[in-house]
């Protein structure tokens, strides 16, 4: 099937950053309701879509939904708008950006402000760009004006419109995660009229612990987990593949082993694509995987938990840039371990 472009798209300009995913959480749901598959949502703002409710095993999707992005911390005199980071920035991305602030029901546009490079002095010229020396412009007159469109406790987003690039290559901000989300989503309808019960999950506060996937997964209790995440693609200048591995665009999913990864799942995936003749790297994870996994794999007494993850280059950035190609594999992956599930289950360690 082709990329879904469109709800790609809708996905990934909706502003979304941990604790406040809602808006993206609509449109997830949304489209998974237009597929006819069941909807819910719990307390802390998980969505889940439900492929052959009443079928077994039943394996959880998770993808998470939040995306990194900024809280406003104060409002000056002069109307400029002061803020700190939700999730792992590296604060030399903000400067010079534009932003989209969410205040209350309205969304607003606004750019980040920082000294300008003729009036530092050469010592400020040498620091690194830190995020307490920048600021976000509204356009406002003063702090009266200003606090019409932003205040204290308001997200902004970078305002960045996705890009196709040559080679099915896809650009954007928000796509860790939001690529998470549209495999599991995609992958749940997929899967409609197998055996297995598949239950896609758009989870949330990912970015800040995995508090989504820990929650999700204590309250589904699956019986097998996938974490679909991105990971790091090292076809770029200056990432060491002797420490990352190789996996480039358009290498196909990574698998991930080590460290929370139940290695019969693992290998059953391996299997998997082996015989569907679906390319993959794997990838190792000695201590953290650093996605839902780490959550998921401890929930109760435990949950058969595995990774399958989109290599991504410049993660964490306004231009993360993803091959679709590597995003069907995924899928088809995923719907391939799914058909076979039934007569993998249940899962032991080797």
């Amino acid at each position: 099937m082709p990329f879904n472009h469109d709800f790609f798209e809708a996905l990934l300009r909706a502003p979304g950053p941990s604790s406040f995913e809602s808006k993206p959480a609509r449109v997830w749901q949304d489209h998974a309701q237009a597929a006819g598959l069941t909807t819910e949502r719990d307390t802390y703002g998980n969505t889940f879509a439900t492929a052959n409710p009443g079928g077994g095993p039943r394996l959880l999707l998770s993808g998470h939904i939040d995306e990194i992005g900024l809280l406003v911390t104060h409002v000056d005199e002069q109307g400029f708008a002061w803020f700190k980071g939700i999730g792992g920035w590296d604060p030399q991305q903000l400067v010079g950006q534009p932003v989209r602030i969410v205040h209350g029901s309205d969304e607003t546009l606004g750019v980040i402000g920082r000294k300008p490079i003729h009036l530092m002095t050469p010592e400020d010229r040498k620091r690194v760009a830190r995020m307490e020396d920048m600021w976000i412009d509204v356009g406002a007159a003063g702090q009266e004006e200003a606090l019409e469109v932003v205040g204290p406790g308001d997200i902004a987003v970078l305002e960045r419109a996705p890009i196709l690039l040559k080679n099915h290559r896809i650009s954007s901000k928000a796509i860790d995660n939001r690529i998470g989300a549209y495999v599991a989503l995609e992958a749940a309808k997929r899967s409609a009229g197998l055996d297995a019960e598949v239950i896609a999950s758009a989870t949330v506060q990912e970015e800040i612990g995995g508090v989504g996937s820990a929650a999700a997964s204590f309250g589904l209790n699956p019986d097998v987990a996938i974490a679909i995440d991105v990971t790091h693609a090292t076809d770029v200048p200056d990432v060491p593949t002797r420490q990352e591995g190789h996996h480039p665009l358009g290498s196909g999913p990574e698998l991930s082993v080590g460290s929370y990864v139940h290695r019969g799942v693992f290998e059953a995936l391996k299997t998997t694509a082996d015989e569907e003749g679906i390319a993959f790297t794997v990838g190792t994870s000695p201590r953290r995987t650093a996605t839902d996994a780490d959550f998921l794999a401890k929930t109760k007494a435990g949950v058969a938990t595995a990774v399958v993850s989109i290599p991504n280059r410049y993660m964490h950035s306004g231009n993360e840039t993803i091959d679709t190609r590597d995003v069907e594999q995924a899928i088809n992956l995923i719907v391939a371990f799914t058909r076979r599930l039934k007569n993998l289950t249940p899962f032991t360690q080797p």
